[in-house]
């Protein structure tokens, strides 16, 4: 049997899954219209153009324009790229510190209880509202919303990984590499750690779409990406005043934020299905 023969079966199980296949396949869709936007979007997001304004959706307008004449279609395009660019970059913060502090308060029993009951502290407040916070103190940009959705999400994704971490260190294998003189650092990343990537893997695809949401609710009460980013959020409240006459400046947006949540929730259950043995079994 070759080396290679676990990873293809893997992959297989994965492409029979019908959940992953379904969200992979959406998510995949919707980062390539994100990735090409600057190709196939049809009209320059920022552009006003007031004669052409509320326009209904139809062949010039797919999606129809602001009360700026701006294409909602291009706009739309732009402002799923910013939700997929901040969703990825809290998925790699929060995957990153998330795994090590899980980990450490994990293996070194005398670190376990400061640090949990800190991430306990701040597991106290809401998530979104925590985010809301970090990011009105550190002002609207790109990177401080980064920060405060990493800081709302890390302390589940660490309680996540602590809890992998509590069961590995346990097994025979973690002793027998003790005996060969491996040292704890050793022991944790390259024995520990690599049996607790199943539930972190899933976990990220879920705090990826609460990453989009709570992007979406922050550019949505102003605390998001400043103007002129075309956010999904600044979209769906520039539109919230014109909800009677043109409705699909609210719409359309919230339908792309629905796609990309339900794809990543889709793709999290394939995960899961695939990843843990008691969902196979």
């Amino acid at each position: 049997m070759t080396s290679a023969s676990p990873v293809r079966d893997l992959g297989l199980r994965l492409l029979r899954n019908r959940s992953f296949a379904v969200g992979g396949g959406l998510i995949f869709a919707v980062l390539l219209i994100a990735l090409t936007a600057d190709w196939l979007a049809p009209f320059d997001p920022l552009r006003n153009a007031f004669r052409m304004r509320l326009q209904p959706p139809g062949a010039a307008h797919w999606f129809g324009t602001d009360h700026y004449g701006r294409d909602i279609l291009s706009r739309v395009m732009y402002g799923t790229r910013i939700s997929l660019l901040i969703g990825g970059l809290v998925v790699v913060v929060t995957g990153a510190l998330g795994t090590v502090i899980g980990a450490v308060a994990g293996f070194y029993s005398r670190l376990d209880a400061p640090i949990m009951r800190l991430m306990d502290a701040t597991m106290a407040f809401p998530s979104i509202v925590l985010a809301m916070i970090v990011s009105a103190v550190l002002g609207a940009s790109v990177v401080n919303v980064v920060v405060a959705l990493s800081i709302a999400t890390i302390p589940h994704t660490a309680r996540i990984v602590r809890a992998s971490v509590l069961v590995a260190r346990e097994h025979d294998y973690v002793e027998a590499a003790r005996a060969l003189g491996a040292g704890d650092l050793r022991i944790l990343f390259r024995h520990v750690l690599i049996n607790c990537l199943g539930p972190l893997i899933v976990r990220l695809t879920y705090v990826f779409a609460i990453a989009i949401l709570a992007e979406a609710t922050l550019s949505f009460v102003g605390a998001g990406p400043p103007p002129p980013a075309p956010s999904l959020g600044s979209i769906i409240a520039q539109g919230r005043d014109f909800m009677r006459e043109a409705a699909w400046i609210t719409i359309f947006p919230g339908l792309t934020i629905l796609v990309c949540v339900l794809g990543l929730n889709l793709l999290g259950d394939g995960l899961r299905d695939v990843l843990d043995p008691r969902s196979r079994s």
